[in-house]
């Protein structure tokens, strides 16, 4: 998506001509304009000359972001997009302000204070003439103070493209307009001795109407701006973060450069205190990072020789050196920088009703009042009373609550999951995670923490000390995934040699280690190679029933023991199942493990529903199962299951770091916290409640003021109140998002559930579908997941082969056939793979 700066826009219509005009280029696919940021996103193969052209033609302006300064030398985070983003409006704003008010208290005073309630004032004044001429040319005054109204209202006109600005210049400029007719009239009242036409004109007269029109919508006009730059204080302090300079380590030397000279493989320092300027790997030196402002985690984080650092996380202790290795605008930073600004250049699906409506706001407003003038002349009522009753139809009118609702609420909820390492990449992401009605989460890596760990140790003699030294002397040898969870469980541990090793494919491990023979392996080589006692055989029943992989292990024909290692749930993937059942969403686990482990994993999270024995690639053929009963969320770590992110309404990848540009997610979650899950379906559900709160203020507004400006409740509003209406009305809805950010994410109180489709009786437990054809083998070598997951892959690249679903704790693989496959291809490809096939049913 390229991104563009767009300057003239005043109101939602003005957003939606210039979107008009831009999809009306051939070439352009999609086209996104904001009113908040004053940008837009194109999409789609066409050159940024012709998309200015077109803004141009339709009355604005637009530049490339980036097209100059900075940003052009691809430093990273564009300064000049932070002053972009910075407020310039309300200092002009209140410049006009302090301009207009003294001149329209000066003309009030005059109008009302002494034409109407006789406050003191020079004799002159008495003249009604006189004063309304005094009233005429303060009201022109105020009226070129604020001649951007008119300017750009009449311009906007003429094109045909009437915003909100031609409102307020309409009903200021007839405002005015009128009183200069009735002021003509009364000089010829006065030529002519006609005292009492001459009183009735001076009570008749619009001018202060005319100047408090444009003052007041320039009251409204600053407040909007001073809110909506609230709304960006999220993104700017981002902005605020990217570091300027970079200490470089040349010959020796500290050289401080500019961060743009910074090229991936240079060596930087940094220094206690300082802020890292660029993603790095440190090479010498530790240290605690604050990584807070980019994941809000307020802990530092420890440090140390081969960890990765990510630019703008501060140095808190020693003194680092590091190497480049992401700079400009691959580094994190400037990813989530410019992740959050993409969402708010998109558009929410809930947008478009209120972008149909802006669009054809302004030219129905100026019919209505049209009607209005014309319906009350019918009626018999006085010119000046349609008069009073059109001007204010025009002037409380107000499209740019209606352009505003969404992108406020978008903008303020991008920046607050921002802030928790929440990361939406477009407004559709950030509403479509609060409809998710079906929350499937993958196994590995995501509801576990993706490696085996030492979860139980059982000695025969109760010398759990000497069981595990031995089984990690054993096992130092071995390549096994399994071998570096025992050996992280005896670090710290001074381990004996093991002598004369030998690796048993398939089976065992097999040392003499201080002068014993120890052997090590699954049940079934133990239990052939001497009797095993009863008690451990149990342990081990027990332990494979909870999902774990009991590993045996003797000394000179005794049993030592077993150690049960298995992939671990994480601390909080319980807590996030319950909260995610809280929000009334169902909630399902994938997994390519057999039935038995993912039934264990699942009951231990929480999980009622686990779908088993489904590859990578299956995992995409389920979702779209699932999607058939309701909106689905895929949770997954954005790798291997990326296909099954791309096809689920909302993708969200957990624990990417600082890959945040992952791009089969639509969300992003920096951290591998599960609760993270529910905390951006809850920001998104606020986000959501937002904008129907915003959009329902917005149409309120215009369909009860509109007709109460017509004079349809039998009350004749003065046009300077509508215009403090219409000043009021867009200030409250930039203000109501601003309530997001109190949003409390991980406070599940608050949760309400949802309905949504049944799930038209799913079981619980689903293996693979078993065709007509199923064959079953029995395979001895099998020793943990690892090991099932290369038969099943060996198994299933064979032609004819649909599926396998190996289980190592039965030592067996069931094979689901579309067709005739001999028993010996089968047997010859396990077996080349070191494992012994005893059979073939």
């Amino acid at each position: 998506m390229q991104q563009y700066t767009v300057t003239g826009m005043s109101c939602a219509a003005c957003q939606s001509r210039v979107e008009k005009a831009v999809r009306a280029v051939p070439g352009v696919t999609d086209c996104a304009v904001s009113l908040l940021t004053n940008s837009m996103g194109v999409e789609g193969s066409v050159p940024p000359e012709e998309i200015v052209r077109a803004v141009e033609a339709a009355g604005y302006g637009a530049a490339p972001k980036g097209a100059s300064g900075a940003a052009a030398a691809g430093d990273g985070p564009s300064w000049a997009d932070a002053e972009a983003l910075k407020d310039h409006e309300t200092p002009k704003l209140k410049r006009r302000l302090l301009l207009s008010i003294p001149i329209l208290l000066l003309l009030m005073y005059c109008s009302m204070g002494h034409g109407m309630w006789g406050w003191p004032a020079p004799a002159a004044f008495d003249q009604p003439v006189f004063l309304a001429l005094v009233e005429m040319l303060l009201a022109i005054a105020v009226m070129l103070i604020n001649g951007k109204f008119f300017s750009s209202g009449f311009r906007s006109l003429l094109r045909g493209a009437p915003n909100m600005d031609t409102l307020v210049a309409l009903g200021s400029a007839a405002s005015f307009g009128y009183s200069l007719a009735v002021l003509f009239r009364m000089v010829l009242a006065l030529g002519a001795g006609d005292h009492a036409a001459l009183m009735a004109g001076s009570m008749d007269l619009y001018f202060e109407s005319a100047a408090m029109i444009p003052t007041l919508i320039t009251v409204g006009k600053m407040l909007e701006a001073m809110s909506k730059g609230r709304t960006t204080d999220a993104l700017k302090g981002l902005m605020r973060l990217a570091p300027r300079t970079a200490v470089l380590l040349r010959d020796g030397e500290e050289i401080e450069v500019g961060i743009e000279e910074v090229r991936p493989g240079d060596l930087f320092a940094v220094r206690p205190g300082e802020s890292v300027p660029v993603d790095g790997v440190i090479v010498k030196g530790q240290s605690a990072l604050d990584e807070s402002a980019l994941t809000g985690e307020s802990i530092p984080v420890d440090k140390a020789e081969g960890d990765s650092v990510s630019a703008a996380t501060i140095n808190r202790e020693g003194y680092l050196q590091c190497r480049a290795t992401r700079v400009g605008e691959d580094t994190t930073l400037a990813q989530i920088i410019k992740t959050v600004s993409d969402a708010a250049a998109t558009k929410a699906p809930l947008a478009r009703i209120a972008d149909k409506v802006a669009g054809i706001f302004v030219p129905a407003v100026i019919g209505i009042a049209l009607l209005t003038l014309g319906g009350w002349l019918l009626a018999g009522r006085s010119f000046s009373f349609a008069v009073a009753r059109a001007i204010s139809v025009l002037v409380i009118s107000c499209p740019c609550a209606l352009g505003l609702a969404t992108p406020v609420a978008i903008m303020v909820g991008s920046g607050v999951g921002a802030r928790n390492g929440i990361l939406y990449k477009t407004a559709a992401a950030l509403e479509g995670a609060g409809r998710a009605e079906i929350v499937a989460l993958d196994k590995t890596g995501t509801i576990t923490e993706g490696r085996p760990l030492v979860t139980d140790l059982a000695a025969v003699d109760g010398d759990e000390g000497t069981l595990l030294r031995l089984a990690a002397a054993l096992e130092k040898q071995s390549e096994h995934p399994l071998a570096k969870a025992v050996l992280a469980a005896a670090a710290g541990m001074e381990l004996p040699e093991a002598e004369d090793f030998r690796a048993l494919p398939g089976s065992g491990l097999r040392a003499r280690i201080e002068g014993r023979e120890v052997l090590g392996g699954n049940r079934r080589f133990l239990a052939g190679q001497m009797a095993l006692p009863e008690a451990l055989l149990q342990k081990a029943e027990a332990l494979a029933e909870a999902g774990k992989t009991p590993l045996f292990f003797a000394a000179d024909g005794r049993a030592l023991g077993l150690i049960a290692v298995a992939d671990t749930i994480k601390e909080d993937s319980a807590q996030a199942v319950r909260e995610l059942a809280g929000m009334g969403i169902r909630v399902v686990m994938l997994t390519g493990d057999n039935e038995k482990t993912a039934k264990a994993i699942g009951a231990e999270a929480g999980v009622e529903e686990v779908i088993a024995g489904v590859l990578p690639e299956g995992k995409a053929e389920r979702i779209r199962a699932l999607k058939a009963q309701g909106r689905v969320a895929m949770v997954g770590d954005g790798i291997n299951d990326a296909p099954a992110l791309a096809v689920a309404d909302t993708g969200i990848a957990i624990g990417a770091g600082a890959d945040v540009a992952l791009d089969a997610a639509d969300i992003v979650l920096m951290h591998s916290r599960l609760t993270d899950v529910s905390a951006a379906i809850r920001l998104s559900r606020a986000v959501i409640r937002n904008i129907h709160q915003n959009l329902f203020w917005a149409f309120f507004y215009n369909a009860v003021c509109i007709p109460l400006a017509m004079g349809l409740y039998g009350i004749a509003m003065q046009p300077m109140y509508g215009a403090a209406a219409m000043a009021l009305s867009s200030f409250f809805v930039c203000m109501n998002a601003l309530r997001l950010n109190l949003c409390r994410l991980r406070d599940p109180a608050q949760d309400r559930p949802i309905h949504h489709r049944a799930a038209g009786g799913a079981p619980a437990i689903r293996q693979q579908e078993e065709s007509k054809m199923t064959k079953t083998m029995k395979i001895e070598g099998m020793m943990c997941p690892h090991c099932e997951a290369r038969v099943k892959k060996t198994l299933e690249a064979i032609p004819g082969v649909e599926s396998a679903v190996a289980d190592h704790s039965a030592g067996t693989a069931v094979l689901t056939l579309s067709g005739p496959v001999e028993d010996a291809v089968l047997k010859a490809a396990v077996e080349a793979q070191d494992y012994q096939v005893l059979g073939i049913e």
